[in-house]
Protein backbone atom coordinates (compact mmCIF):
# COMPACT_ATOMS: atom_id res chain seq x y z
CA UNK A 1 0.00 0.00 0.00
CA UNK A 2 1.32 3.42 -0.98
CA UNK A 3 0.46 6.63 0.82
CA UNK A 4 -1.50 8.11 -2.12
CA UNK A 5 -2.95 4.91 -3.60
CA UNK A 6 -6.47 6.27 -3.08
CA UNK A 7 -5.82 9.45 -5.11
CA UNK A 8 -6.96 9.89 -8.73
CA UNK A 9 -5.18 12.56 -10.77
CA UNK A 10 -5.64 13.78 -14.33
CA UNK A 11 -2.67 15.62 -15.82
CA UNK A 12 -2.93 17.87 -18.87
CA UNK A 13 0.56 19.31 -18.87
CA UNK A 14 3.66 19.68 -20.93
CA UNK A 15 7.46 19.56 -20.52
CA UNK A 16 8.38 19.71 -16.78
CA UNK A 17 6.31 21.73 -14.30
CA UNK A 18 2.94 19.94 -14.46
CA UNK A 19 4.38 16.50 -15.37
CA UNK A 20 6.86 16.58 -12.48
CA UNK A 21 4.16 17.73 -10.05
CA UNK A 22 2.01 14.76 -11.09
CA UNK A 23 5.00 12.39 -11.04
CA UNK A 24 5.68 13.24 -7.40
CA UNK A 25 2.18 11.99 -6.60
CA UNK A 26 2.30 9.04 -9.02
CA UNK A 27 5.49 7.63 -7.49
CA UNK A 28 3.76 7.77 -4.10
CA UNK A 29 0.96 5.58 -5.43
CA UNK A 30 -1.58 7.99 -6.95
CA UNK A 31 -3.25 6.93 -10.18
CA UNK A 32 -2.24 9.59 -12.69
CA UNK A 33 -3.79 9.68 -16.16
CA UNK A 34 -1.57 11.76 -18.42
CA UNK A 35 -3.47 13.35 -21.32
CA UNK A 36 -1.41 14.18 -24.42
CA UNK A 37 -2.33 15.60 -27.80
CA UNK A 38 -2.63 12.98 -30.57
CA UNK A 39 0.36 12.74 -32.87
CA UNK A 40 3.10 14.80 -31.19
CA UNK A 41 2.29 14.41 -27.51
CA UNK A 42 4.25 16.14 -24.75
CA UNK A 43 7.07 18.30 -26.18
CA UNK A 44 9.54 16.78 -23.73
CA UNK A 45 9.38 13.67 -25.96
CA UNK A 46 11.42 15.67 -28.47
CA UNK A 47 13.75 17.26 -25.94
CA UNK A 48 16.05 14.42 -24.92
CA UNK A 49 18.64 13.42 -23.91
CA UNK A 50 18.31 10.24 -25.94
CA UNK A 51 20.10 6.89 -25.57
CA UNK A 52 23.00 6.89 -28.01
CA UNK A 53 22.10 10.49 -28.93
CA UNK A 54 19.53 9.17 -31.42
CA UNK A 55 16.31 11.24 -31.20
CA UNK A 56 13.14 9.21 -30.74
CA UNK A 57 9.81 10.39 -29.27
CA UNK A 58 9.55 7.29 -27.07
CA UNK A 59 13.11 7.42 -25.71
CA UNK A 60 13.62 10.91 -24.37
CA UNK A 61 15.37 10.71 -21.00
CA UNK A 62 13.50 13.80 -19.82
CA UNK A 63 10.09 12.42 -20.75
CA UNK A 64 10.85 8.97 -19.37
CA UNK A 65 11.85 10.40 -15.99
CA UNK A 66 9.09 13.02 -15.70
CA UNK A 67 6.32 10.51 -16.39
CA UNK A 68 7.06 7.34 -14.45
CA UNK A 69 4.18 5.49 -12.77
CA UNK A 70 1.54 7.13 -15.01
CA UNK A 71 -1.11 5.89 -17.38
CA UNK A 72 -1.09 7.66 -20.75
CA UNK A 73 -3.88 8.55 -23.17
CA UNK A 74 -4.17 10.79 -26.22
CA UNK A 75 -7.05 13.24 -26.56
CA UNK A 76 -7.80 16.27 -28.70
CA UNK A 77 -9.25 18.39 -25.91
CA UNK A 78 -9.93 21.24 -28.33
CA UNK A 79 -12.66 19.28 -30.10
CA UNK A 80 -16.21 19.11 -28.78
CA UNK A 81 -16.02 15.33 -28.32
CA UNK A 82 -12.57 15.55 -26.75
CA UNK A 83 -13.80 18.17 -24.28
CA UNK A 84 -16.73 15.94 -23.35
CA UNK A 85 -14.40 12.97 -22.74
CA UNK A 86 -12.06 15.15 -20.68
CA UNK A 87 -14.95 16.29 -18.52
CA UNK A 88 -15.92 12.68 -17.91
CA UNK A 89 -12.37 11.93 -16.73
CA UNK A 90 -12.43 14.93 -14.42
CA UNK A 91 -15.79 13.97 -12.94
CA UNK A 92 -14.04 10.91 -11.52
CA UNK A 93 -10.83 12.68 -10.44
CA UNK A 94 -9.60 14.16 -7.17
CA UNK A 95 -6.96 16.41 -8.73
CA UNK A 96 -6.43 18.08 -12.10
CA UNK A 97 -2.85 19.25 -12.79
CA UNK A 98 -2.17 21.58 -15.72
CA UNK A 99 0.34 24.20 -16.88
CA UNK A 100 -1.43 25.90 -19.78
CA UNK A 101 -1.83 29.66 -20.24
CA UNK A 102 -4.96 30.79 -18.34
CA UNK A 103 -6.66 32.12 -21.48
CA UNK A 104 -6.15 28.82 -23.29
CA UNK A 105 -7.38 26.68 -20.42
CA UNK A 106 -10.52 28.82 -20.23
CA UNK A 107 -11.14 28.51 -23.97
CA UNK A 108 -10.99 24.73 -23.57
CA UNK A 109 -13.60 24.79 -20.82
CA UNK A 110 -11.08 23.49 -18.29
CA UNK A 111 -10.86 26.54 -16.05
CA UNK A 112 -11.60 26.19 -12.35
CA UNK A 113 -14.97 27.97 -12.40
CA UNK A 114 -16.23 25.56 -15.05
CA UNK A 115 -14.77 22.46 -13.42
CA UNK A 116 -16.03 23.24 -9.91
CA UNK A 117 -19.59 23.06 -11.26
CA UNK A 118 -18.72 19.73 -12.87
CA UNK A 119 -17.03 18.29 -9.77
CA UNK A 120 -17.19 20.42 -6.60
CA UNK A 121 -14.60 18.25 -4.83
CA UNK A 122 -12.04 18.60 -7.60
CA UNK A 123 -8.72 20.31 -6.78
CA UNK A 124 -7.33 22.14 -9.81
CA UNK A 125 -3.59 22.76 -9.63
CA UNK A 126 -2.26 25.26 -12.17
CA UNK A 127 1.50 25.73 -12.54
CA UNK A 128 2.33 28.69 -14.79
CA UNK A 129 5.14 31.23 -15.13
CA UNK A 130 3.22 34.20 -13.71
CA UNK A 131 0.08 32.82 -12.10
CA UNK A 132 -3.60 33.09 -12.97
CA UNK A 133 -4.01 36.87 -12.64
CA UNK A 134 -2.05 40.05 -13.08
CA UNK A 135 -0.57 41.83 -16.11
CA UNK A 136 1.74 38.96 -17.15
CA UNK A 137 -0.55 35.97 -16.58
CA UNK A 138 -0.97 35.16 -20.29
CA UNK A 139 2.63 35.86 -21.27
CA UNK A 140 4.66 32.96 -22.60
CA UNK A 141 7.83 32.35 -20.58
CA UNK A 142 10.71 29.92 -20.32
CA UNK A 143 12.84 28.98 -17.34
CA UNK A 144 15.24 31.86 -17.99
CA UNK A 145 12.37 34.38 -17.90
CA UNK A 146 11.11 33.07 -14.56
CA UNK A 147 14.63 33.12 -13.08
CA UNK A 148 15.07 36.73 -14.17
CA UNK A 149 11.62 37.94 -13.11
CA UNK A 150 11.93 36.09 -9.80
CA UNK A 151 15.19 37.91 -9.08
CA UNK A 152 17.40 34.81 -9.07
CA UNK A 153 19.44 35.71 -12.16
CA UNK A 154 20.81 38.84 -10.52
CA UNK A 155 23.11 36.63 -8.47
CA UNK A 156 23.94 33.91 -11.02
CA UNK A 157 26.89 34.23 -13.38
CA UNK A 158 30.19 36.05 -13.66
CA UNK A 159 30.20 39.75 -12.70
CA UNK A 160 31.66 40.84 -16.05
CA UNK A 161 29.08 38.84 -18.01
CA UNK A 162 25.32 38.96 -18.48
CA UNK A 163 23.11 37.30 -15.83
CA UNK A 164 22.12 33.70 -16.46
CA UNK A 165 19.60 31.23 -15.09
CA UNK A 166 20.00 28.30 -12.72
CA UNK A 167 20.82 25.05 -14.56
CA UNK A 168 18.55 22.18 -15.55
CA UNK A 169 15.18 24.01 -15.54
CA UNK A 170 15.19 24.63 -11.79
CA UNK A 171 12.29 27.09 -12.02
CA UNK A 172 10.05 24.41 -13.53
CA UNK A 173 11.22 21.73 -11.12
CA UNK A 174 10.87 23.85 -7.99
CA UNK A 175 7.48 25.18 -9.07
CA UNK A 176 6.40 21.56 -9.49
CA UNK A 177 7.55 20.63 -5.99
CA UNK A 178 5.66 23.61 -4.54
CA UNK A 179 2.60 22.65 -6.56
CA UNK A 180 2.65 19.04 -5.31
CA UNK A 181 3.03 20.17 -1.69
CA UNK A 182 0.24 22.74 -2.03
CA UNK A 183 -2.00 20.12 -3.64
CA UNK A 184 -1.52 17.82 -0.66
CA UNK A 185 -2.44 20.69 1.67
CA UNK A 186 -5.57 21.31 -0.42
CA UNK A 187 -6.48 17.63 -0.07
CA UNK A 188 -6.24 17.95 3.71
CA UNK A 189 -8.42 21.06 3.57
CA UNK A 190 -10.99 19.14 1.51
CA UNK A 191 -11.31 16.64 4.33
CA UNK A 192 -12.57 19.53 6.49
CA UNK A 193 -14.60 21.56 4.00
CA UNK A 194 -15.73 18.84 1.62
CA UNK A 195 -14.86 21.12 -1.30
CA UNK A 196 -12.05 21.42 -3.78
CA UNK A 197 -10.14 24.59 -4.57
CA UNK A 198 -7.84 26.19 -7.13
CA UNK A 199 -4.13 25.87 -6.32
CA UNK A 200 -2.40 28.69 -8.22
CA UNK A 201 1.39 28.30 -8.44
CA UNK A 202 3.52 30.91 -10.24
CA UNK A 203 7.08 29.75 -10.96
CA UNK A 204 8.32 33.34 -10.73
CA UNK A 205 6.82 33.72 -7.26
CA UNK A 206 8.30 30.41 -6.12
CA UNK A 207 11.79 31.54 -7.10
CA UNK A 208 11.32 34.99 -5.58
CA UNK A 209 10.16 33.59 -2.23
CA UNK A 210 12.37 30.51 -1.89
CA UNK A 211 15.61 32.03 -3.14
CA UNK A 212 15.35 35.78 -2.80
CA UNK A 213 13.21 36.26 0.30
CA UNK A 214 16.23 36.31 2.62
CA UNK A 215 17.77 39.12 0.61
CA UNK A 216 15.00 41.48 1.72
CA UNK A 217 16.39 41.34 5.25
CA UNK A 218 19.96 41.77 4.00
CA UNK A 219 18.96 44.87 2.05
CA UNK A 220 16.75 46.39 4.75
CA UNK A 221 19.04 45.78 7.73
CA UNK A 222 22.50 45.88 6.16
CA UNK A 223 22.05 47.72 2.89
CA UNK A 224 23.48 44.75 0.97
CA UNK A 225 22.34 44.10 -2.57
CA UNK A 226 22.59 40.76 -4.33
CA UNK A 227 25.24 40.82 -7.06
CA UNK A 228 26.95 38.33 -9.32
CA UNK A 229 30.27 37.04 -8.03
CA UNK A 230 30.72 33.97 -10.18
CA UNK A 231 31.80 30.96 -8.14
CA UNK A 232 31.92 32.71 -4.75
CA UNK A 233 29.62 34.49 -2.30
CA UNK A 234 31.27 37.89 -1.92
CA UNK A 235 28.99 39.18 0.82
CA UNK A 236 30.07 36.55 3.33
CA UNK A 237 33.13 35.85 5.43
CA UNK A 238 35.89 33.99 3.62
CA UNK A 239 35.80 31.20 2.53
CA UNK A 240 32.53 30.66 0.67
CA UNK A 241 33.74 29.63 -2.73
CA UNK A 242 34.30 26.94 -5.36
CA UNK A 243 37.94 26.20 -6.13
CA UNK A 244 39.93 23.81 -8.36
CA UNK A 245 41.83 20.86 -6.95
CA UNK A 246 43.95 18.06 -8.40
CA UNK A 247 41.16 16.28 -10.28
CA UNK A 248 38.23 18.69 -10.37
CA UNK A 249 36.58 21.20 -8.05
CA UNK A 250 35.52 21.49 -4.44
CA UNK A 251 33.06 23.75 -2.64
CA UNK A 252 34.51 25.22 0.56
CA UNK A 253 32.43 27.19 3.02
CA UNK A 254 33.54 27.77 6.61
CA UNK A 255 31.29 30.40 8.23
CA UNK A 256 32.54 29.65 11.75
CA UNK A 257 35.99 30.84 12.78
CA UNK A 258 36.74 27.46 14.38
CA UNK A 259 36.06 25.73 11.06
CA UNK A 260 38.43 28.06 9.22
CA UNK A 261 41.16 27.55 11.81
CA UNK A 262 40.80 23.77 11.54
CA UNK A 263 41.13 24.05 7.76
CA UNK A 264 44.30 26.11 8.10
CA UNK A 265 45.66 23.49 10.49
CA UNK A 266 45.06 20.83 7.83
CA UNK A 267 47.17 22.97 5.51
CA UNK A 268 49.92 23.04 8.12
CA UNK A 269 49.21 26.58 9.35
CA UNK A 270 51.18 28.25 6.54
CA UNK A 271 53.29 31.31 7.24
CA UNK A 272 50.99 33.70 5.37
CA UNK A 273 48.25 33.15 7.95
CA UNK A 274 50.29 35.21 10.43
CA UNK A 275 49.86 38.29 8.24
CA UNK A 276 47.10 40.56 9.70
CA UNK A 277 45.78 41.01 6.16
CA UNK A 278 44.67 37.39 6.18
CA UNK A 279 43.01 37.46 9.60
CA UNK A 280 40.10 39.73 8.71
CA UNK A 281 37.72 37.24 7.13
CA UNK A 282 35.13 39.89 6.21
CA UNK A 283 37.71 41.86 4.26
CA UNK A 284 39.04 38.65 2.71
CA UNK A 285 35.54 37.73 1.56
CA UNK A 286 34.42 41.12 0.29
CA UNK A 287 37.56 42.95 -0.81
CA UNK A 288 40.27 40.56 -2.00
CA UNK A 289 39.01 36.94 -2.12
CA UNK A 290 40.94 36.20 -5.33
CA UNK A 291 44.16 36.93 -3.47
CA UNK A 292 43.35 34.37 -0.78
CA UNK A 293 42.25 31.84 -3.40
CA UNK A 294 45.77 31.99 -4.84
CA UNK A 295 47.24 31.24 -1.43
CA UNK A 296 45.08 28.13 -1.06
CA UNK A 297 45.64 26.91 -4.62
CA UNK A 298 49.03 25.12 -4.27
CA UNK A 299 47.84 22.95 -1.38
CA UNK A 300 44.48 22.21 -2.99
CA UNK A 301 46.17 21.16 -6.24
CA UNK A 302 48.15 18.53 -4.35
CA UNK A 303 44.96 16.66 -3.37
CA UNK A 304 42.03 15.06 -5.14
CA UNK A 305 38.49 16.14 -4.33
CA UNK A 306 37.87 12.88 -2.47
CA UNK A 307 41.05 13.29 -0.41
CA UNK A 308 40.04 16.81 0.56
CA UNK A 309 36.55 15.64 1.42
CA UNK A 310 37.86 12.86 3.66
CA UNK A 311 40.31 15.19 5.43
CA UNK A 312 37.71 17.88 6.04
CA UNK A 313 35.01 15.45 7.09
CA UNK A 314 37.32 14.12 9.81
CA UNK A 315 38.09 17.66 11.04
CA UNK A 316 34.48 18.91 10.72
CA UNK A 317 35.17 21.47 7.99
CA UNK A 318 32.31 22.09 5.49
CA UNK A 319 33.82 21.03 2.15
CA UNK A 320 32.26 18.98 -0.64
CA UNK A 321 33.42 17.71 -4.03
CA UNK A 322 31.73 19.12 -7.12
CA UNK A 323 30.70 15.91 -8.85
CA UNK A 324 30.25 15.27 -12.53
CA UNK A 325 27.17 13.30 -13.51
CA UNK A 326 29.26 10.16 -13.99
CA UNK A 327 30.83 10.58 -10.56
CA UNK A 328 27.44 11.16 -8.95
CA UNK A 329 26.05 7.91 -10.36
CA UNK A 330 29.04 6.04 -8.90
CA UNK A 331 28.97 7.87 -5.56
CA UNK A 332 29.44 5.39 -2.70
CA UNK A 333 27.05 7.22 -0.37
CA UNK A 334 24.21 7.12 -2.89
CA UNK A 335 25.01 3.50 -3.72
CA UNK A 336 24.83 2.53 -0.05
CA UNK A 337 21.37 4.11 0.14
CA UNK A 338 20.25 2.36 -3.07
CA UNK A 339 19.26 5.78 -4.39
CA UNK A 340 19.37 5.14 -8.13
CA UNK A 341 16.88 2.65 -9.54
CA UNK A 342 16.64 0.66 -12.75
CA UNK A 343 13.45 0.94 -14.78
CA UNK A 344 12.92 -1.49 -17.65
CA UNK A 345 10.78 -0.84 -20.70
CA UNK A 346 10.53 -3.10 -23.72
CA UNK A 347 11.71 -0.52 -26.24
CA UNK A 348 14.47 1.11 -24.16
CA UNK A 349 15.77 -1.69 -21.98
CA UNK A 350 16.75 -1.03 -18.37
CA UNK A 351 17.76 2.59 -17.73
CA UNK A 352 19.02 4.24 -14.54
CA UNK A 353 16.66 6.79 -12.95
CA UNK A 354 16.86 9.07 -9.92
CA UNK A 355 15.32 7.34 -6.94
CA UNK A 356 13.21 8.28 -3.95
CA UNK A 357 13.40 11.96 -2.96
CA UNK A 358 12.00 10.91 0.44
CA UNK A 359 11.27 7.61 2.17
CA UNK A 360 8.27 6.56 4.23
CA UNK A 361 8.75 3.41 6.29
CA UNK A 362 5.24 1.97 5.93
CA UNK A 363 4.14 3.44 2.59
CA UNK A 364 7.28 3.40 0.43
CA UNK A 365 7.98 5.39 -2.69
CA UNK A 366 8.36 3.31 -5.81
CA UNK A 367 8.17 3.58 -9.59
CA UNK A 368 5.25 1.31 -10.38
CA UNK A 369 5.59 1.40 -14.18
CA UNK A 370 7.75 3.07 -16.83
CA UNK A 371 6.54 6.21 -18.61
CA UNK A 372 3.69 5.45 -21.02
CA UNK A 373 4.09 5.21 -24.75
CA UNK A 374 1.97 7.74 -26.63
CA UNK A 375 -1.65 6.62 -26.23
CA UNK A 376 -0.60 3.35 -24.59
CA UNK A 377 -3.61 3.18 -22.26
CA UNK A 378 -6.33 4.51 -24.57
CA UNK A 379 -8.22 1.23 -24.58
CA UNK A 380 -7.90 0.74 -20.81
CA UNK A 381 -9.22 4.21 -19.98
CA UNK A 382 -11.71 4.89 -22.75
CA UNK A 383 -13.16 1.39 -23.12
CA UNK A 384 -12.86 -0.22 -19.68
CA UNK A 385 -13.31 2.95 -17.62
CA UNK A 386 -15.61 5.16 -19.72
CA UNK A 387 -17.50 2.43 -21.56
CA UNK A 388 -16.62 3.16 -25.18
CA UNK A 389 -16.58 0.15 -27.49
CA UNK A 390 -13.52 -0.76 -29.52
CA UNK A 391 -15.41 0.19 -32.67
CA UNK A 392 -16.10 3.63 -31.21
CA UNK A 393 -12.42 3.89 -30.27
CA UNK A 394 -11.47 3.25 -33.91
CA UNK A 395 -13.88 5.96 -35.01
CA UNK A 396 -12.44 8.41 -32.46
CA UNK A 397 -8.95 7.66 -33.74
CA UNK A 398 -9.99 8.20 -37.38
CA UNK A 399 -11.59 11.50 -36.44
CA UNK A 400 -8.40 12.70 -34.76
CA UNK A 401 -10.04 12.79 -31.33
CA UNK A 402 -7.57 10.33 -29.77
Amino acid sequence: MSVLSWLKVVEYGDFISAPYCAKLMADMGAEVIKVEAPGLGDRSRRHGPFPGNVPHPERSGLFLNMNTSKLGVTLNVGSATGKKIMHRLLEQADVFVENNPPARIKSLGLDYETLRRLNPRLIVTSVTPFGQSGPYCDYKAYDINCAAAGGVSVGVGLPEREPITMPFSQCDHQAAVSAAAATCVALVAREVSGEGQHVDIAATEVMASLHMGGNIYEWREKGLREERYGFRDRQRVYPSTTLPCKDGYIRLRAPQLAQWLRFLKLMGDPEWTKNPRYRNRHAMGMEYPEEVDELLAPWLMEHTAQELFDLCLKERVPLAPVYTTAELVENEHLKSRDYFVKVDREDTGALTYPGAPYKFSKTPWRISRPAPRLGEHNELIFCQRLGYSREELVDLRRAGII
